[in-house]
């Protein structure tokens, strides 16, 4: 009976022992796993250190270095915020706009230096800028109601004066739209940007009426 005794008490002594040993393996943990740990070299060359573990909030926060280079990126290459402001035209006063009858595809106001076509009394383009000839000399373009007589292309030449009407479109003998200087008068003629004389030209059919005031 006392051997049987004595084993038995042995027994119990190594479960014991063999429980406290794997507690201590688990450090003392009954679940989960311990986050693993990797040792670095030290900068200075000396003994490595444990990596300290990246937390999940370190994870979603950026780095300086994307901070720096969505600071340099050029503002061009940035998702645009709002679309630019559209152009607007040039301002048209009432007066003017009076002046010009419904029946007239062309309206030309001497005063304000602009032009625009229409259609039934409704403005279809511009207005837009345009220099016509000196007033008060011979070269002053003529008022009063006209109407397209012949439309050239875009390398015709004046042979009065041997300088370059491209697109002219005529509504009196030797005065028309055309490309020309918004700068220096003309020599009778209505000065147009070359866009919007090429514009005239193609959208003026012979025939069209043209007030002049």
């Amino acid at each position: 009976m006392a051997t049987a005794g004595y084993r038995l008490a042995a027994a119990l002594a190594i479960l014991i022992a063999a429980g406290t040993t794997a507690a201590g393996w688990q450090g003392g943990r009954t679940t989960g796993t311990a986050p693993a740990v990797v040792p670095v070299a030290s900068p200075s060359g000396g003994a490595s250190q444990p990596a300290r573990p990246t937390t999940s909030l370190e994870l979603r926060m950026p780095s300086a270095r994307a901070a720096q280079d969505v600071a340099a990126t050029p503002t061009l290459l940035r998702p645009a915020t709002q679309a630019p402001a559209r152009p607007t035209l040039a301002a048209l006063a009432a007066a003017a706009r009076k002046a010009c009858p419904a029946a007239a595809t062309a309206c030309v106001d001497l005063k304000d230096h602009l032009t625009w076509l229409q259609a039934r009394g409704r403005i279809t383009y511009g207005p837009v800028a345009m220099e016509p000839g000196t007033p008060g000399t011979s070269d002053a373009t003529p008022r009063g109601t006209f109407h397209v007589t012949w439309k050239a292309g875009p390398g015709y030449m004046s042979n009065e004066y041997h300088e370059p009407m491209p697109w002219a479109v005529f509504f009196i003998n030797g005065v028309a739209f055309h490309g020309g200087s918004l700068t220096k008068h003309s020599h009778g003629c209505v000065h147009l940007a070359i866009g919007n004389a090429r514009y005239y030209h193609d959208h003026l059919p012979v025939g069209a009426e043209v007030v002049v005031f």
